[in-house]
């Protein structure tokens, strides 16, 4: 199958659990309130994308291509980062339900991440440096020799990184979450 080029096109309101996503590359393309649920997007690439109010939950993107690709008010349930293609991969995240996703080895330095939802998340040996994890909510993520060299977590909250065994050299945390550092030393803060 033959791969299809769209340049700035906008695709709106279109659920493709019904309609076939066609194979293809997507640059400065919009996705406004489609509907990706379980969709096998693999082996696409997408360039200077816009994903608004989108259902990407358990989508398929292995061997994906997300080159400066920002993903708005999106729901990403079980979505697998580590499944697509590393090269150039450059990503965006604002308002978004990341649960139960997948970012495992995931190169994401200088990511934005702001206000999303990231329970239950493998970040284990992903690279976070140099990222903004603006008021996002960590519950139960896994942090595992993740790279989070001057990343900034000041404001984001519920999160357990032991760093013994991550690298948080110049990374920024707040007064108010340094319990989410110290959890697994069993000491009190006050």
């Amino acid at each position: 199958m033959q791969k299809k080029y769209t340049y700035d096109e906008r695709f709106e309101n279109i659920d493709f659990t019904l309609k076939e996503f066609p194979l293809g590359d997507y640059e400065q393309c919009h996705f406004i309130n489609c509907n990706f649920n379980g969709v096998d997007i693999s082996n696409c690439n997408f360039s200077d994308c816009i994903f608004k109010g989108c259902n990407l939950s358990v989508a398929k993107i292995n061997k994906t291509i997300l080159q400066n690709v920002e993903f708005n008010a999106c729901k990403m349930i079980g979505f697998n980062l580590e499944t697509c293609n590393s090269f150039a991969l450059k990503v965006k995240f604002i308002n978004c339900i990341l649960n139960e996703s997948s970012f495992y080895q995931s190169p994401l330095s200088k990511t934005y991440f702001k206000s999303c939802i990231m329970h239950n998340i493998d970040l284990s040996f992903a690279d976070l440096s140099n990222s903004f994890l603006e008021n996002c909510d960590l519950k139960d993520s896994i942090f595992d020799q993740t790279i989070l060299e001057k990343a900034n977590l000041t404001t984001a909250y519920n999160f357990n990184i032991n760093p013994t065994e991550n690298k948080v050299i110049n990374a920024s945390f707040s007064k108010e979450n340094l319990h989410g550092l110290l959890n697994q030393f069993k000491i009190k803060i006050q």
